[in-house]
């Protein structure tokens, strides 16, 4: 691996991560980049952008938390669904052609960006009064067994979908809970201590994946770069959580608004670009 190279992962890692800690979203565009970008193998791609997602997830929902935005029981809920989710998204990528799951990733980053784009910007927002009161939706501070089975169920297809297309879990969670009732920050909150349950199995079944590919004889030039940047996981994911921390401490600071419509007009032009390449 190139100093460039190294240089360009370690930048990548500090500037997603700093987006993830403000607004949990953007971290769908690490396995972006290194798919599409640098051309590793899909399970290189998600075993580095998983280990990352880990980190992230520890550090911005340990902020987000001592912020007064984090929900754990709910957060708890959907760990008990997206523990297994992710674990049958894994062994899914993996019985999937690698063409396939980047068509996967780019199709839920496009779907993702214009969602985020019509959140922010529907003629008529709806008050968090009638975000709350809104068929179908539920309250957050609903306690029955109902409530709890919900976010189960709802851990567990979210899990399936992220691990399977290395969309992260926040970009997904976030406005779903942000339907059910949460206000943003604690979306975002819970969406990341999410992710950690997300990460953890996917991160396991990816690099075992991975390090499996150095078992391949006629690969072992084609893959030098990819198996060098496994090499070097620990450097990136310090880069990763330094931009995790510093984005989860500040986020009530910044603008979310502007941020967010950044991150999804970048996303939707990239996947436009990749799909048509495809």
């Amino acid at each position: 691996m190139t100093f460039l190279t190294f240089a360009l992962i370690s930048a990548m890692n500090l500037l997603i991560g700093l987006c993830v800690g403000l607004t949990g979203i953007a971290g769908f565009l690490l396995p972006m980049f290194y798919s599409g970008f640098l051309n590793f193998p899909s399970a290189v791609s998600l075993a580095l952008s998983f280990s990352a997602f880990l980190v992230s997830g520890i550090l911005g929902s340990v902020n987000y938390k001592k912020s007064g935005n984090l929900d754990l029981k709910t957060g708890c809920m959907m760990a008990l669904g997206s523990l297994p989710g992710a674990v049958f998204g894994v062994r899914l990528n993996l019985l999937i052609p690698e063409e396939t799951i980047k068509l996967l990733l780019y199709a839920v980053v496009l779907v993702s960006g214009i969602s985020i784009l019509l959140r922010e910007y529907q003629p008529f927002a709806r008050s968090k009064k009638a975000a709350k009161t809104a068929p179908g939706a539920i309250d957050k501070n609903e306690s029955g067994t109902f409530g709890n089975i919900f976010y189960i169920f709802l851990g567990i297809i979210t899990a399936a979908v992220c691990a399977a297309s290395g969309a992260g879990g926040p970009v997904l969670v976030m406005p779903l809970l942000t339907i059910c009732g949460f206000s943003a920050h604690t979306a975002i909150g819970i969406a990341l201590f999410d992710s950690i349950f997300i990460a953890m199995p996917a991160a396991f079944g990816y690099l075992k994946a991975a390090i499996a590919l150095t078992e391949i004889p006629d690969a072992a030039f084609t893959l030098h770069a990819p198996i060098a940047a496994l090499h070097i996981l620990p450097i990136i994911l310090v880069f990763h959580g330094i931009g995790v921390f510093a984005g989860s401490r500040y986020a009530v600071r910044i603008n979310q608004k502007l941020l967010k419509t950044i991150v999804a007009v970048a996303s939707i032009g990239i996947a436009c670009l990749k799909l048509s390449g495809i």
